[in-house]
This record gives C-alpha cells, structure tokens and sequence, in this order.
C-alpha cells in the first residue's frame, strides 16, 4: 500500500504503521515495525480484551459491583462510573454521564486482580499478549495508560480483534457495540460529543465529529487513540484495521494528519 508512505512525512522523529485484514493478512507497512512506542490510552484496549477474557473465563461478571456506589464492571469499562479522569472522585452518578476516566480503567485492573489472584500486568499477559505471540508487549505502568508495544505485536492485535480466537466472536460484538447509548460527554482531544458512543473499552466513532478516523469511515468503526501518539482503528465494514505509533505527543500534528491518512487507506482497499 502506497498510503502508508505518508508517515514519511509526518512531524516527529520516529513513526510506524500497519494496515491488517479481517483475514489477519499485512496489507501494508511502514516505519520499525519492532521499535517500541508508548502506547498511551491505545492500552485501554489491552486491558479491556483481558477484561473480556476475565469474563468469558467466570472471575468477573459485567453486572458485578465495582467502583463507586451503583458502579459495575460494565460501568467501569465503558466510562460511565461517574469517576473523574484522573483522581477517585465521584462526579456524577453511574450510568448518566460518559465521563473518560483513567481511574476507572485502574479500577477495573484493581477487580481484575481481587477476582483471580493474578497480578492484573501478569493477567494480561498470561490472557493475551502471550498467546498472540505479542513477545514485545508488557504492561509497564497503569491500565489505562501504561503499555509499551510495538507495530508487529499491535498488528497481531488488530487481527485478533476482527477474527477472535481468545474469546467468542459473540463477546467481541458485545463489546465493540454501544454501552449505555445516548449518552453525552467529552472526547479527549476533541471536545463535547452530543452522542459520545463507547463500548466496553473501546471508542466508537459512530457519527462524531471532530474525529481522530477518517471522514470516510464507517460508524461501525472502533479504536482508541493515546496521548502519545498512538492509535488503533478497526473498521468493520472495510474489513480492516491500522495500527500508527509515534514518538510525538498528540496535538495539531495529530488532528491534521490522522483523518487523512486514514481516508487514504480506506481508499487504496
């Protein structure tokens, strides 16, 4: 694929992007493939996926209190506990509002842990980086926003997510549907959202706009992007997904180049 070129001329130091099939196959590439990247909030999705496997496998149940007063799993994993970004302070009741909360994701890792005994960084890795042979990937700091990765392992990644093999395809839908829909609030980097759609762990891009995807994506589309520079998108109606990891925090650079980049990719399909 020629689009992924476009990297090339993107303001930062270091940079690498992948483009994978629903079929797992590597439709393009470009940038170190194994250099490692933070991922920033693109961790969110790892924790999550865990959290799915936690489920499947009985230690957790979506609906079991967690979190404030009112707060479940589900509430948790998609941002609706009503805790604040970055602190654990109660800012709304569970369910009303869709408030971005890194300390939800801890949270979530913290009943992860209670639940199976398991260090929640060892959980991961044992329920999925390990078995997708992600061997570059480890938790390094907090669930919400302390992966390190590299392309090659997210692409193993973003081809688990379109074809599961480590949970049901049934609970990949679930998750990758919208939790508590109607919803308004904030999304990171772009402002209030009317409809600000999310599943259990990943955004939805639905009709948002600004957005971080591309003008030409689908409303089915699901990722996450990280403050670092990083995102992950999976596009269901194309069949494909893009993992791009940089070195440069997000900001303009990011706002101006990600949506079209990411219309170019779906147009060389």
């Amino acid at each position: 694929m020629e689009s992924v070129r476009a990297i090339d001329g993107w303001p930062v130091e270091n940079a690498a992007v992948a483009v994978v099939s629903a079929s797992g196959d590597l439709l393009g590439a470009a940038g170190p493939q194994e250099r490692e990247f933070k991922l920033a909030s693109v961790t969110k999705l790892l924790t999550a996926y865990a959290t799915l496997v936690a489920v499947e496998e009985g230690a957790v149940e979506w609906d079991q209190p967690a979190g404030p007063e009112g707060s479940t799993v589900r509430h948790l994993i998609a941002h609706v506990s009503g805790l604040a970004f970055d602190e654990h302070k109660v800012m709304a009741q569970p369910g009303t509002r869709r408030m971005y909360s890194n300390t939800g994701f801890e949270v979530l890792a913290d009943t992860v842990h209670e639940a199976s005994g398991i260090p929640f960084a060892e959980y991961l890795t044992e329920a999925v980086l390990a078995p997708l042979g992600m061997e570059s990937s480890r938790l390094a700091g907090t669930a919400g926003a302390g992966a390190v990765s590299t392309c090659a392992d997210l692409a193993r990644f973003a081809a688990e997510l379109q074809s599961p093999t480590l949970v049901a395809p049934s609970t990949v839908e679930e998750a990758t549907s919208v939790a508590f829909p109607g919803l308004s609030g904030v999304l990171p980097g772009y402002g209030y959202q009317k409809n600000n759609d999310w599943g259990l762990g990943c955004e939805i891009r639905d009709h948002k706009s600004p957005h971080w995807t591309g003008k030409n994506s689908s409303p089915a589309t699901f990722g996450h992007f990280g403050q670092s520079g990083t995102f992950l998108w999976v596009d269901p109606a194309a069949g494909v997904a893009c993992v791009a990891l940089a070195d440069r925090a997000f900001g303009q650079w990011a706002i101006d180049t990600w949506p079209d980049f990411t219309d170019a990719v779906l147009a060389e399909l």
